[in-house]
Protein backbone atom coordinates (compact mmCIF):
# COMPACT_ATOMS: atom_id res chain seq x y z
CA UNK A 1 0.00 0.00 0.00
CA UNK A 2 1.66 3.56 -1.07
CA UNK A 3 -0.07 6.50 0.56
CA UNK A 4 0.11 10.30 0.19
CA UNK A 5 -0.92 12.47 3.34
CA UNK A 6 -1.73 16.40 3.03
CA UNK A 7 -2.77 19.01 5.21
CA UNK A 8 -5.25 21.38 3.93
CA UNK A 9 -5.64 24.80 5.08
CA UNK A 10 -8.89 26.79 5.22
CA UNK A 11 -8.75 28.26 2.13
CA UNK A 12 -7.96 25.11 0.46
CA UNK A 13 -4.39 25.83 0.56
CA UNK A 14 -2.16 23.02 0.71
CA UNK A 15 0.23 23.26 4.23
CA UNK A 16 1.99 19.96 4.01
CA UNK A 17 2.65 17.18 2.11
CA UNK A 18 4.33 13.69 2.85
CA UNK A 19 4.23 10.16 0.88
CA UNK A 20 5.01 6.90 1.92
CA UNK A 21 4.79 3.57 1.82
CA UNK A 22 3.32 0.43 4.11
CA UNK A 23 5.85 -0.69 7.16
CA UNK A 24 3.27 -3.71 7.68
CA UNK A 25 3.77 -7.11 6.27
CA UNK A 26 7.73 -6.93 5.67
CA UNK A 27 6.72 -3.61 3.82
CA UNK A 28 9.64 -1.46 3.63
CA UNK A 29 7.98 1.84 4.10
CA UNK A 30 8.82 3.14 0.39
CA UNK A 31 5.57 4.49 -1.82
CA UNK A 32 5.56 2.93 -4.78
CA UNK A 33 3.70 5.82 -6.86
CA UNK A 34 5.08 6.39 -10.80
CA UNK A 35 6.03 9.71 -11.53
CA UNK A 36 2.76 10.48 -13.03
CA UNK A 37 0.78 9.49 -10.50
CA UNK A 38 2.66 11.62 -7.97
CA UNK A 39 2.09 14.59 -9.72
CA UNK A 40 -1.64 13.61 -10.11
CA UNK A 41 -2.21 12.26 -6.73
CA UNK A 42 -2.49 16.41 -5.63
CA UNK A 43 -5.35 16.96 -8.05
CA UNK A 44 -7.08 13.88 -6.91
CA UNK A 45 -6.84 15.39 -3.34
CA UNK A 46 -7.90 18.68 -4.13
CA UNK A 47 -10.88 17.43 -6.26
CA UNK A 48 -12.10 15.53 -2.86
CA UNK A 49 -12.55 18.90 -1.24
CA UNK A 50 -16.03 19.28 -2.38
CA UNK A 51 -17.09 15.74 -1.00
CA UNK A 52 -15.41 16.88 2.53
CA UNK A 53 -17.96 20.00 2.45
CA UNK A 54 -20.91 17.98 2.32
CA UNK A 55 -20.12 15.49 4.75
CA UNK A 56 -19.01 17.16 6.98
CA UNK A 57 -22.38 18.80 7.94
CA UNK A 58 -24.09 15.02 8.22
CA UNK A 59 -21.56 13.71 9.68
CA UNK A 60 -20.66 15.24 12.70
CA UNK A 61 -17.43 13.66 13.38
CA UNK A 62 -13.87 14.37 13.40
CA UNK A 63 -12.77 11.26 11.71
CA UNK A 64 -15.02 10.99 8.40
CA UNK A 65 -13.88 7.79 7.42
CA UNK A 66 -13.42 7.17 3.20
CA UNK A 67 -15.11 10.02 1.90
CA UNK A 68 -13.92 9.27 -1.78
CA UNK A 69 -12.76 6.92 -4.78
CA UNK A 70 -10.75 7.64 -8.05
CA UNK A 71 -9.99 4.29 -9.53
CA UNK A 72 -7.83 2.44 -7.24
CA UNK A 73 -7.01 5.22 -5.21
CA UNK A 74 -8.78 5.83 -1.79
CA UNK A 75 -9.25 9.02 0.05
CA UNK A 76 -9.89 9.57 3.71
CA UNK A 77 -10.35 12.30 5.58
CA UNK A 78 -10.02 13.92 9.25
CA UNK A 79 -10.82 17.11 9.58
CA UNK A 80 -10.01 19.56 12.73
CA UNK A 81 -12.37 21.93 14.92
CA UNK A 82 -10.24 24.91 13.04
CA UNK A 83 -11.59 23.42 9.53
CA UNK A 84 -8.24 21.97 8.10
CA UNK A 85 -8.35 19.35 6.69
CA UNK A 86 -6.29 16.00 7.03
CA UNK A 87 -6.40 13.91 3.51
CA UNK A 88 -4.99 10.15 2.98
CA UNK A 89 -4.86 9.23 -0.19
CA UNK A 90 -3.97 5.53 -0.10
CA UNK A 91 -3.65 2.78 -3.08
CA UNK A 92 -3.26 -0.82 -3.00
CA UNK A 93 -0.99 -2.94 -4.42
CA UNK A 94 -1.82 -3.86 -8.24
CA UNK A 95 -3.04 -7.46 -8.69
CA UNK A 96 0.59 -8.45 -10.52
CA UNK A 97 2.61 -7.63 -7.50
CA UNK A 98 0.21 -9.58 -5.22
CA UNK A 99 0.76 -12.99 -8.07
CA UNK A 100 4.27 -12.44 -7.76
CA UNK A 101 4.46 -11.49 -4.02
CA UNK A 102 2.21 -15.15 -3.43
CA UNK A 103 5.61 -16.68 -5.03
CA UNK A 104 4.12 -17.39 -8.19
CA UNK A 105 6.07 -17.18 -11.33
CA UNK A 106 4.94 -14.11 -13.60
CA UNK A 107 4.54 -16.41 -16.99
CA UNK A 108 2.40 -19.28 -14.82
CA UNK A 109 0.78 -16.74 -12.81
CA UNK A 110 -0.48 -14.89 -16.24
CA UNK A 111 -1.36 -17.93 -17.78
CA UNK A 112 -3.41 -19.20 -14.68
CA UNK A 113 -5.55 -15.75 -14.43
CA UNK A 114 -6.10 -15.75 -17.85
CA UNK A 115 -7.66 -19.22 -18.02
CA UNK A 116 -9.52 -18.47 -15.39
CA UNK A 117 -11.16 -15.28 -16.71
CA UNK A 118 -12.00 -16.76 -20.17
CA UNK A 119 -13.65 -19.58 -18.40
CA UNK A 120 -15.36 -17.23 -16.81
CA UNK A 121 -16.39 -15.19 -19.53
CA UNK A 122 -17.57 -18.31 -21.62
CA UNK A 123 -19.25 -20.19 -18.64
CA UNK A 124 -23.37 -19.72 -19.94
CA UNK A 125 -26.09 -18.95 -18.07
CA UNK A 126 -29.03 -20.61 -17.41
CA UNK A 127 -30.66 -18.21 -14.39
CA UNK A 128 -30.44 -14.78 -15.03
CA UNK A 129 -27.86 -12.35 -16.66
CA UNK A 130 -26.67 -11.13 -12.97
CA UNK A 131 -24.90 -14.11 -12.28
CA UNK A 132 -22.46 -12.95 -15.63
CA UNK A 133 -22.23 -9.70 -14.73
CA UNK A 134 -20.24 -8.47 -11.52
CA UNK A 135 -22.21 -6.94 -8.89
CA UNK A 136 -22.16 -3.27 -8.02
CA UNK A 137 -20.03 -3.83 -4.59
CA UNK A 138 -17.84 -5.28 -6.73
CA UNK A 139 -17.10 -2.48 -9.13
CA UNK A 140 -17.22 0.25 -6.45
CA UNK A 141 -15.07 -1.65 -3.74
CA UNK A 142 -18.19 -2.03 -1.65
CA UNK A 143 -16.72 -4.98 0.19
CA UNK A 144 -14.75 -5.40 3.38
CA UNK A 145 -12.29 -7.88 1.80
CA UNK A 146 -10.07 -7.84 -1.08
CA UNK A 147 -10.01 -10.85 -3.08
CA UNK A 148 -7.86 -12.33 -5.34
CA UNK A 149 -7.90 -15.24 -7.34
CA UNK A 150 -4.83 -16.92 -8.32
CA UNK A 151 -4.87 -20.39 -10.41
CA UNK A 152 -8.84 -20.77 -9.45
CA UNK A 153 -7.95 -20.32 -5.69
CA UNK A 154 -10.20 -17.60 -4.34
CA UNK A 155 -8.01 -15.38 -1.48
CA UNK A 156 -9.64 -13.14 0.45
CA UNK A 157 -7.42 -10.26 2.53
CA UNK A 158 -8.66 -7.76 5.22
CA UNK A 159 -4.71 -6.65 6.15
CA UNK A 160 -3.93 -3.18 6.19
CA UNK A 161 -1.77 -3.31 3.30
CA UNK A 162 -3.72 -5.53 1.51
CA UNK A 163 -7.34 -3.94 1.78
CA UNK A 164 -8.13 -0.12 1.58
CA UNK A 165 -11.76 -0.55 2.98
CA UNK A 166 -11.44 -2.93 5.84
CA UNK A 167 -12.19 -2.09 9.37
CA UNK A 168 -8.74 -2.89 10.52
CA UNK A 169 -7.34 -0.12 7.64
CA UNK A 170 -10.29 2.49 9.03
CA UNK A 171 -8.90 1.79 12.77
CA UNK A 172 -5.04 2.20 11.62
CA UNK A 173 -5.70 5.46 9.84
CA UNK A 174 -7.95 6.51 13.08
CA UNK A 175 -5.24 6.38 15.11
CA UNK A 176 -2.82 7.36 12.16
CA UNK A 177 -4.85 11.14 12.33
CA UNK A 178 -5.36 10.89 15.97
CA UNK A 179 -1.34 10.64 16.73
CA UNK A 180 -0.53 12.97 13.24
CA UNK A 181 -3.20 15.68 15.11
CA UNK A 182 -2.02 15.79 18.24
CA UNK A 183 1.54 16.89 17.01
CA UNK A 184 -0.34 19.37 14.73
CA UNK A 185 -1.84 21.06 17.78
CA UNK A 186 1.79 20.96 19.10
CA UNK A 187 3.36 22.54 15.92
CA UNK A 188 0.73 25.10 15.58
CA UNK A 189 1.80 26.47 19.08
CA UNK A 190 4.86 27.60 18.38
CA UNK A 191 4.55 31.75 18.26
CA UNK A 192 6.31 32.22 15.28
CA UNK A 193 3.42 30.48 13.30
CA UNK A 194 -0.03 31.77 11.71
CA UNK A 195 -2.90 30.53 10.27
CA UNK A 196 -2.78 29.21 7.04
CA UNK A 197 0.83 29.18 7.25
CA UNK A 198 2.83 25.71 5.31
CA UNK A 199 3.95 23.72 8.37
CA UNK A 200 8.13 23.01 7.25
CA UNK A 201 9.07 21.65 10.46
CA UNK A 202 11.68 18.71 10.17
CA UNK A 203 10.55 17.29 13.53
CA UNK A 204 6.63 17.35 12.56
CA UNK A 205 7.73 15.78 9.04
CA UNK A 206 9.63 13.17 11.39
CA UNK A 207 6.78 12.21 13.49
CA UNK A 208 4.32 11.93 10.93
CA UNK A 209 6.39 9.08 9.28
CA UNK A 210 6.82 7.42 12.60
CA UNK A 211 3.36 7.56 12.89
CA UNK A 212 3.28 6.13 9.28
CA UNK A 213 5.71 3.44 10.46
CA UNK A 214 3.46 2.50 13.51
CA UNK A 215 0.23 2.25 12.14
CA UNK A 216 0.12 2.09 8.38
Amino acid sequence: MSYYFAIIGTQDNPLFEYDFGTSKQGGDGMARFTEQARQLNQFIIHSSLDIVEEVQWTNGQMYLKLIDRFFTSYISCFLTASNIKFLLLHQPPTTTSSSSSAGLPPSSSSSALTSSSTSTLVQPSHSSSSSVLPSLSTLTGGSNASTTTLGGATRTSTSIAANPTSPQTEEAIRNFFAEVYENYVKAIMSPFYKTNMEIRSPVFRARVAAAGRKYL
